[in-house]
Protein backbone atom coordinates (compact mmCIF):
# COMPACT_ATOMS: atom_id res chain seq x y z
CA UNK A 1 0.00 0.00 0.00
CA UNK A 2 1.36 3.36 -1.02
CA UNK A 3 1.31 5.84 1.85
CA UNK A 4 -0.17 9.10 0.61
CA UNK A 5 -1.39 12.19 2.41
CA UNK A 6 -4.94 10.87 1.92
CA UNK A 7 -3.98 7.59 3.63
CA UNK A 8 -2.33 9.46 6.50
CA UNK A 9 -5.40 11.65 6.84
CA UNK A 10 -7.67 8.58 7.11
CA UNK A 11 -5.39 7.06 9.75
CA UNK A 12 -5.24 10.26 11.81
CA UNK A 13 -9.00 10.79 11.58
CA UNK A 14 -9.78 7.20 12.63
CA UNK A 15 -7.11 7.16 15.37
CA UNK A 16 -8.49 10.37 16.87
CA UNK A 17 -11.98 8.81 16.96
CA UNK A 18 -10.59 5.55 18.42
CA UNK A 19 -8.42 7.04 21.19
CA UNK A 20 -11.28 8.06 23.52
CA UNK A 21 -12.84 4.60 23.05
CA UNK A 22 -9.48 3.03 24.01
CA UNK A 23 -9.10 4.83 27.35
CA UNK A 24 -7.17 7.65 25.69
CA UNK A 25 -4.33 5.37 24.51
CA UNK A 26 -3.33 7.24 21.33
CA UNK A 27 -0.49 4.86 20.55
CA UNK A 28 -2.80 1.82 20.53
CA UNK A 29 -5.39 3.84 18.59
CA UNK A 30 -2.85 4.63 15.84
CA UNK A 31 -1.76 0.99 15.61
CA UNK A 32 -5.40 -0.11 15.28
CA UNK A 33 -6.18 2.66 12.78
CA UNK A 34 -3.19 1.74 10.56
CA UNK A 35 -4.26 -1.91 10.55
CA UNK A 36 -7.83 -1.01 9.57
CA UNK A 37 -6.80 1.44 6.84
CA UNK A 38 -4.21 -1.00 5.40
CA UNK A 39 -6.85 -3.73 5.24
CA UNK A 40 -9.32 -1.37 3.58
CA UNK A 41 -11.79 -1.71 6.45
CA UNK A 42 -13.20 -4.39 8.73
CA UNK A 43 -15.30 -7.49 8.17
CA UNK A 44 -16.87 -8.68 11.40
CA UNK A 45 -18.80 -11.85 12.28
CA UNK A 46 -22.09 -10.94 13.96
CA UNK A 47 -22.50 -12.54 17.39
CA UNK A 48 -25.76 -13.90 18.82
CA UNK A 49 -27.23 -15.15 15.54
CA UNK A 50 -28.47 -18.41 17.10
CA UNK A 51 -30.66 -16.75 19.72
CA UNK A 52 -34.45 -16.75 19.40
CA UNK A 53 -35.79 -16.73 15.85
CA UNK A 54 -32.62 -15.28 14.31
CA UNK A 55 -31.72 -18.49 12.42
CA UNK A 56 -35.11 -18.45 10.70
CA UNK A 57 -34.66 -14.77 9.87
CA UNK A 58 -31.19 -15.46 8.42
CA UNK A 59 -32.56 -18.36 6.36
CA UNK A 60 -35.12 -15.97 4.88
CA UNK A 61 -32.57 -13.18 4.38
CA UNK A 62 -30.30 -15.60 2.47
CA UNK A 63 -32.95 -15.86 -0.25
CA UNK A 64 -32.75 -12.13 -1.06
CA UNK A 65 -30.35 -10.46 -3.44
CA UNK A 66 -27.51 -9.06 -1.25
CA UNK A 67 -28.25 -5.54 -2.54
CA UNK A 68 -31.74 -5.73 -1.04
CA UNK A 69 -30.52 -6.40 2.52
CA UNK A 70 -29.41 -3.27 4.37
CA UNK A 71 -27.63 -3.18 7.72
CA UNK A 72 -27.56 -0.47 10.36
CA UNK A 73 -25.29 -0.38 13.41
CA UNK A 74 -27.04 0.92 16.52
CA UNK A 75 -25.09 1.75 19.71
CA UNK A 76 -26.83 0.62 22.90
CA UNK A 77 -25.24 2.62 25.76
CA UNK A 78 -28.07 1.55 28.11
CA UNK A 79 -27.42 -2.17 27.47
CA UNK A 80 -26.89 -3.73 30.93
CA UNK A 81 -24.51 -6.39 29.58
CA UNK A 82 -22.14 -3.91 27.88
CA UNK A 83 -22.34 -0.11 27.73
CA UNK A 84 -20.34 -0.22 24.46
CA UNK A 85 -22.72 -2.73 22.80
CA UNK A 86 -23.47 -2.16 19.12
CA UNK A 87 -26.51 -3.97 17.69
CA UNK A 88 -26.61 -5.09 14.06
CA UNK A 89 -30.05 -4.33 12.67
CA UNK A 90 -31.16 -5.37 9.17
CA UNK A 91 -33.98 -4.45 6.83
CA UNK A 92 -35.14 -5.54 3.41
CA UNK A 93 -35.30 -2.82 0.78
CA UNK A 94 -38.95 -1.81 0.54
CA UNK A 95 -39.79 -3.73 3.74
CA UNK A 96 -41.10 -2.41 7.02
CA UNK A 97 -38.99 -1.96 10.14
CA UNK A 98 -35.67 -3.28 11.37
CA UNK A 99 -34.77 -6.69 12.80
CA UNK A 100 -32.04 -7.18 15.43
CA UNK A 101 -29.74 -9.76 13.88
CA UNK A 102 -27.18 -9.77 16.69
CA UNK A 103 -24.26 -7.75 18.00
CA UNK A 104 -20.78 -6.63 17.07
CA UNK A 105 -18.27 -8.67 19.16
CA UNK A 106 -17.55 -6.98 22.49
CA UNK A 107 -13.83 -6.48 21.74
CA UNK A 108 -14.60 -4.67 18.46
CA UNK A 109 -17.55 -2.56 19.64
CA UNK A 110 -15.41 0.50 20.54
CA UNK A 111 -13.70 0.36 17.13
CA UNK A 112 -17.01 0.05 15.30
CA UNK A 113 -18.47 2.91 17.36
CA UNK A 114 -15.62 5.12 16.18
CA UNK A 115 -16.37 4.15 12.55
CA UNK A 116 -20.12 4.78 12.87
CA UNK A 117 -20.32 7.19 9.95
CA UNK A 118 -19.89 4.24 7.59
CA UNK A 119 -22.87 2.37 6.18
CA UNK A 120 -22.06 -1.31 6.59
CA UNK A 121 -22.59 -4.02 4.02
CA UNK A 122 -24.06 -7.27 5.33
CA UNK A 123 -23.30 -10.76 4.00
CA UNK A 124 -25.33 -13.82 5.02
CA UNK A 125 -23.27 -17.00 5.25
CA UNK A 126 -24.32 -20.60 5.84
CA UNK A 127 -22.65 -23.89 6.53
CA UNK A 128 -23.11 -27.29 8.06
CA UNK A 129 -21.43 -27.79 11.40
CA UNK A 130 -21.61 -30.28 14.23
CA UNK A 131 -22.83 -33.81 14.51
CA UNK A 132 -26.41 -33.27 13.37
CA UNK A 133 -25.36 -31.94 9.92
CA UNK A 134 -27.91 -29.12 10.21
CA UNK A 135 -27.40 -25.95 8.16
CA UNK A 136 -26.57 -23.04 10.39
CA UNK A 137 -26.61 -19.43 9.23
CA UNK A 138 -24.39 -16.55 10.18
CA UNK A 139 -23.83 -12.95 9.13
CA UNK A 140 -20.84 -10.73 8.56
CA UNK A 141 -20.82 -6.95 8.33
CA UNK A 142 -18.19 -5.02 6.41
CA UNK A 143 -17.13 -1.46 7.11
CA UNK A 144 -14.90 0.35 4.63
CA UNK A 145 -12.61 3.29 5.31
Amino acid sequence: MKITSKTRSKVFELANKLAPKMDGDKSAAFVQAWAIVKAGGLEIAVKGVTIGNRQEALRRLASYNPGQVKAVLVPEPANPADKNAVAVMVAIQGGHGLFRLGYVPRNLAPVVSAMRGQLPAVRIVSGTWGVCSKTTYGARVALGV
